[in-house]
């Protein structure tokens, strides 16, 4: 199986906010936003995996500002790592207010995607090969490896 980099995953979803997916205050709901987010790790996870994949895990969803109708929103997201059948895809949300030029960080998460073959059951994936050469490619990979140890730790 041919190993993928990281670029090889990158996504980016995007959308406008409408009024029918925010509240009173005109904030949209976390659950429309982490819904958008689950989408682009699905779309980054089956770029790298090129199988089907599910979600798994959603681990260290931060809410850093509020989103509000109107703004365009932008998913971005790679494979940080990759196990056996598993792979750890982060998420950023940025928010853009373009009539004034303005782009910030709303969100992240790190997700854990699951390939799955015909049949629903988990299959191998690629393994995954970052930039050691580019520092937030190494961290990336590095605290994702951490997460995917840890985790496979507390499982046994």
């Amino acid at each position: 199986m041919k190993a993928c980099s990281m670029k090889d995953s990158y996504s980016v979803l995007a959308q406008v906010v409408l009024p029918m997916q925010a509240n009173t205050a005109g904030n949209v709901h976390g659950g429309e936003i982490m819904k958008l987010m689950d989408n682009a790790a699905g779309v980054a996870a089956q770029k790298h995996a090129r199988t089907n994949c599910v979600t798994a895990r959603v681990e260290e969803l931060n809410f850093k500002r509020p989103i509000h109708v109107g703004e365009i929103v932008s998913c971005k997201s790679q494979v940080i790592y990759a196990g056996r059948s598993s792979m750890e895809v982060f998420v950023t949300v940025e928010s853009e207010d373009a009539i004034n030029d303005r782009k910030q960080i709303a969100l992240t998460a790190f997700f854990t995607m699951v390939a799955v073959d015909k049949h629903g059951k988990p299959c191998a994936v690629p393994p995954l090969t970052y930039d050691a050469d580019n520092a937030y490619e190494s961290k990336l990979y590095s605290e994702g490896e951490k997460r995917y140890l840890a985790r496979n730790k507390r499982k046994s």
